[in-house]
């Protein structure tokens, strides 16, 4: 697989799991970008820059060496601190973080910074995100856009934080309503509804669009 492949959906459709298995499949790194967004709203909160202030922000980040490494084992995000390389990747699937990583998302400069980061990375890869098969790799030959019922995505992240079902389903609902004006499938994408599949089902459903 020589090209870009871009897996789309809102939180807990499978992005993630669906993106690291295709690559591994493919022999290929995967890129996840709602990793580096929530990156960006953890050391914001650390920083104490509220997350809505687009100008703080951006002059956190531009004060800042922070990276993407798409290890085969999984993305890691570091910054370059006083004492050399810290890794994030353990401090960004919180519930705070969940809360405030939409807000984030939503300013242009922090979206432009992050499509920059995922650009520096040669293909092929698989990319996975919100917008990866619209803003960010619209040549992609293959585009999926997952999606699933509110309902089972919620269950699905219950079992990842330390929440009640109910709780998880409120923040789902709010950040699908927040990230609306970003999460759309392109046009030529593969919509699949992952609500009753299991996720080797997903992978295999993937893999014979790229491989037709």
């Amino acid at each position: 697989m020589r090209g870009i492949v871009t897996i789309d959906g809102p939180s807990a459709s499978g992005k993630s799991s669906v993106a690291k298995r295709v690559a591994e499949a493919l022999g290929v790194p995967y890129l996840s970008s709602g990793l580096l967004y929530r990156a960006v709203a953890y050391l914001a909160s650390r920083a104490g820059v509220e997350p809505g202030d687009e100008k703080g922000v951006l002059r956190l980040l531009k004060g800042l060496s922070l990276r993407l490494l798409p290890k085969a084992e999984g993305n890691r995000v570091v910054v370059e601190g006083p004492s050399g390389l810290e890794d994030l990747t353990p401090h960004l699937h919180t519930p705070e973080v969940d809360r405030v990583v939409s807000l984030v998302a939503r300013h242009p400069g922090v979206r432009s910074w992050v499509n920059e980061r995922l650009k520096e990375v040669p293909p092929p890869f698989v990319a996975e995100g919100r917008d990866m098969g619209t803003a960010v790799f619209p040549e992609a030959p293959h585009k999926f856009y997952l999606t699933a019922r509110p309902e089972v995505r919620a269950k699905r992240r219950t079992a990842e934080r330390p929440q009640d079902y109910q709780e998880v389903l409120r923040d789902l609902l709010r950040r699908d309503e927040l990230d609306r004006g970003q999460s759309a499938p392109a046009p030529e994408a593969i919509v699949v509804d992952t609500s009753e599949m299991a996720l080797e089902e997903v992978v295999a459903r993937v893999l014979s669009h790229i491989r037709d």
